[in-house]
């Protein structure tokens, strides 16, 4: 059992000086930035560029430092609009998953410290009053809503893992199609 700990501590801290470091060159060459210089990138990446992909997507959704419409928009240039939606999809939907799961591990103290105080507790009161499903599922649904905040905070709410994963699936797509479509049509 210690082993396992030390262990899962040692990985904890080498993927985050990883993280880091890639935040800190990424920032360097305007990769988180500047859409072109982001889609240059995937595409210099050859056959690992959809795999890159995956990881960039699922991680704004867990540290979300990069706008998600961004970098949905990223995935429509490099991709085009079908792969583009396809792998939006793949890569928000675990992303949401591992958000899901790190707020129903770690509460309250992990939402405080990624979103503003007074953003979160205004989405806490539709679960005080229950209608935080119905909130959750249409931010989930429309474009340019808070959606990773809505999935930190349904890791807190009466929300089991089964129906939150229904709602990603069902509610995503119709964000990604209007993204992909509007963002394809520019």
């Amino acid at each position: 059992m210690k082993n396992s700990k030390l262990f899962i501590k040692i990985v904890t801290i080498i993927i985050t000086i990883f993280l880091v470091s890639f935040i800190i060159y990424a920032v360097k060459i305007g990769l988180l930035e500047d859409k072109e210089v982001l889609v240059s990138y995937m595409n210099s990446l050859g056959v690992i560029a959809p795999f890159f992909f995956l990881f960039l997507q699922a991680f704004q959704v867990v540290f979300p430092v990069i706008p998600g419409g961004a970098s949905c928009l990223a995935g429509v240039l490099a991709f085009g609009p079908i792969a583009g939606f396809i792998y939006n999809y793949i890569g928000l939907t675990i992303g949401s998953i591992i958000v899901y799961l790190l707020s129903k591990r770690y509460g309250l103290k992990i939402i405080y410290k990624l979103f503003d105080q007074s953003l979160v507790n205004k989405y806490l009161q539709y679960i005080r009053n229950n209608t935080f499903k119905k909130i959750f599922f249409l931010g989930i649904l429309i474009p340019g809503a808070p959606d990773d905040l809505l999935c930190y905070i349904a890791g807190i709410s009466n929300i089991g893992i089964k129906e939150f994963i229904l709602y990603i699936l069902l509610g995503k797509p119709l964000t990604l199609i209007f993204y992909s479509i509007f963002y394809y049509a520019l």
